[in-house]
């Protein structure tokens, strides 16, 4: 396996095919344990040396053995990784822009499918990620406990009895959990309710942030619901209280998309079928245009409104039309113009190709 398999596609293989549960708007669910070993300090104040050496722990007595549940597992160490290279493997969600940013000591494991990212010194010492197509939480809560239990037959885990697994910041220590899935909310914010909802939501313990986690933007209606309590809870009962809430959201997202329809089906038509030809015609294509546009095509598809493309059309563009992704397939540096232009011919060959299948 190298390098280049994780970065020249798009969508990672756990994507592919057929889209998950209620995957007409959850596109995907994820599960992402904190942990940290007990002998070493955290990455936030360890030197050079010792996180170096946390990193040749991990790439000799864990990396090299494999996972029972995620198979073999590839590192890919940031310092021997280009600039663009780091940027393309946020683009796909498998490191963080925090690990992005540093030069040495920081590496991330990756499975076959890349359903499985472990970042090594990061904001902690380990990040362990599980990604699952569509609403499966509890799938990927299952694989992250399992990878997790294999984990600690290898290390001692910073952990103490009242307060659980201690972490960087404050708000991980408790189960380290993290649960996160990523919705297509177009309709809610057309009627404008999304807003009308979210403080309900932050009420309950939990965010709605843009596509990348906190201080990003919600491109293309895209946000990720997850949960900001670690503390005072199981995993558990963490992962089924952010179910209910996201099948609320399912719900009222599904009502707003038939709401329309009955009130301004024509127009609703009219819109998807000019976002569909802008990306099918169009020369030159910044990504926020990209974005919406690919949102109300994504959401023609899931209404019925468009036939012959396929609902991945969505995840796919939306990481292709991303400057990381532009840039590598270029394979040089491009200019802002000319990455709107590359983007616009990108999306016009993408849509030929799944118009002639």
């Amino acid at each position: 396996m190298s390098l280049q398999r994780f970065i020249s596609e798009a969508i990672s293989p756990w994507m592919k095919n057929e889209t998950g549960p209620e995957g007409d708007i959850v596109l995907s669910s994820r599960i992402r344990f904190a942990r940290n070993f007990d002998q070493y300090p955290f990455p936030i104040i360890a030197s050079a040396e010792s996180a170096g050496t946390l990193l040749h722990y991990v790439e000799k007595e864990i990396q090299a053995d494999g996972s029972r549940s995620a198979g073999t597992l590839e590192i890919l160490k940031m310092d021997e990784l280009s600039s663009n290279e780091k940027r393309v493997l946020v683009e796909k969600h498998l490191i963080s822009p925090h690990l992005s940013e540093k030069s040495k000591e920081g590496a991330v494991l990756l499975s076959e499918d890349e359903s499985v990212s472990i970042m090594v010194n990061e904001e902690d010492h380990l990040r362990i990620q599980c990604l699952f197509r569509g609403f499966q939480l509890q799938e990927g809560l299952v694989l992250a406990n399992s990878i997790d239990d294999w984990m600690e037959e290898k290390v001692t885990y910073a952990f103490d009895e009242k307060r659980g697994y201690l972490t960087s910041c404050p708000t991980n220590v408790g189960t380290g959990l993290r649960a996160s899935v990523m919705m297509h909310l177009p309709a809610l914010v057309m009627t404008k309710q999304l807003n009308r909802i979210l403080p309900a939501i932050n009420q309950l313990g939990f965010v709605v942030r843009g596509i990348y986690g906190e201080g990003s933007e919600a491109l293309g209606n895209l946000f990720q619901v997850s949960n900001q309590m670690t503390l005072g809870k199981s995993e558990e009962d963490i992962v089924e209280d952010l179910q209910g809430v996201v099948m609320q959201l399912i719900q009222k997202e599904r009502s707003a998309r038939e709401a329309l329809l009955r009130s301004s089906k024509m127009q609703m038509m009219d819109r998807v079928y000019r976002s569909y030809g802008l990306l099918s015609n169009s020369r030159i294509m910044e990504s926020k245009e990209a974005a919406k546009r690919l949102s109300d095509v994504r959401l023609g598809i899931d209404l019925d409104l468009i036939e012959g493309l396929s609902g991945n059309i969505l995840n796919e563009l939306m990481i292709l039309t991303q400057p990381g992704f532009l840039q590598q397939y270029a394979g040089k540096g491009l200019s802002p113009e000319e990455r709107d232009v590359r983007r616009a011919a990108l999306i016009r060959e993408r849509i030929q190709l799944e118009e002639n299948k």
